[in-house]
């Protein structure tokens, strides 16, 4: 009797162990696809410093020196477009995950994906020109820009979405 309820007893922890074993493989492998939220962080200074750089190299000719955006953001260019929104507390930006951020910075503003159906802007596709740790240093100067309460609602936001 007592070999039995130890046997059932290995057996349960196994299937326990076994359990656990495959939700963090499920995790970690999850993580590897959208990528952490932690990989953008406004306060590694290393990687601000960096994304300064990048930004003012490729973004700022757009969104602004001071990530203000183009004026009028808001409203339809003459050609349809729209222009470069701010990239500040003043923007929408903090509004989105950093999965979100990510892929918009990286493959371009595609809309009916991360934008309404008609939704027109002149935002182009890095990825032949940043690596995806470039994109995340980029990503982690802007919100170096936003006060404490915003990088928390979007850090809020991006955990809850992931």
């Amino acid at each position: 009797m007592h070999t039995v309820k130890s046997s059932t007893a290995r057996k349960t922890g196994i299937v326990a162990a076994s359990s656990a074993l495959l939700l963090l493989v499920g995790a970690i492998i999850a993580m590897k696809m959208d990528g952490p939220p932690s990989r953008a962080d406004p306060d590694n200074l290393s990687q601000v410093s960096v994304g300064k750089r990048l930004y003012d190299a490729h973004c700022a000719s757009c969104h602004g020196t001071g990530l203000e955006g183009q004026p009028d953001w808001r409203k339809k260019l003459p050609n349809g477009r729209m222009p470069a929104p701010p990239h500040d507390a003043t923007g929408h930006t903090w509004h989105h995950t950093d999965s979100m951020l990510f892929s918009i910075t990286k493959y371009g503003l595609l809309p009916g994906k991360y934008a309404p159906p008609d939704y027109r802007s002149d935002m182009p596709a890095f990825i032949g020109t940043l690596s995806d740790e470039e994109i995340w240093a980029v990503l982690a100067y802007i919100k170096s820009f936003w006060p404490q309460e915003l990088r928390k609602a979007q850090r809020d936001l991006t955990l809850h979405k992931h």
